[in-house]
């Protein structure tokens, strides 16, 4: 197994982790309406019951981490004429690394979108609070760093544009 490979399949049982943690010590701690949209000067101006909240959450979660993780699967009885890649003669004969790439890229795609709840579910938490005085504006940082998630996972299918490796180079 290669360390990417490691690392993705960690971060990804991590992050499911994360979101039950989050969507169970959120839920607990959220009042009975749970601010969502909020002014420009911080204000909260739209608000939604909590069990709104847990139930969209946990169907993202189930979309996610099913469906996509249904699609990984499948991702070795797929024949490389089909799929979308250049080089496509190339790759198939190189079949494992190509499964392996793939499949790595829609594990990793779990991965972000399972942080990004994570980490908004515990932003919402903490802004709907009484026991801590953050605002909004104090959470700028989580868009910034979903933005870079997400740069990071649409960057990966770039190692498809080249030619696999030969085993000996590696």
């Amino acid at each position: 197994m290669k360390v990417t490979t490691f690392v993705i399949k960690v971060w990804r049982w991590m992050s499911l982790i994360l979101v039950i943690g989050a969507l169970v010590w959120t839920y607990s701690l959220f009042p009975q309406t749970v601010a969502v949209d909020f002014s420009e000067t911080g204000l909260a101006e739209r608000y939604v019951e909590k069990e709104h909240i847990f139930y969209i959450v946990m169907g993202l979660f189930i979309l996610n981490n099913v469906l996509i993780t249904g699609l990984a699967r499948h991702i070795p009885k797929v024949d490389p004429v089909h799929l979308p890649i250049l080089n496509k003669k190339v790759w198939a004969q190189h079949r494992d690394a190509l499964n392996e790439h793939l499949t790595n890229w829609l594990y990793c795609l779990v991965a972000v979108i399972n942080t990004i709840i994570g980490l908004s579910l515990f932003a919402l938490a903490t802004i709907n609070s009484q026991q801590y005085k953050l605002d909004v504006f104090d959470f700028s940082w989580l868009f910034y760093l979903g933005i870079g998630l997400i740069v990071i996972v649409f960057l990966l299918p770039l190692r498809l544009l080249w030619t696999p490796a030969p085993e000996d180079k590696i």
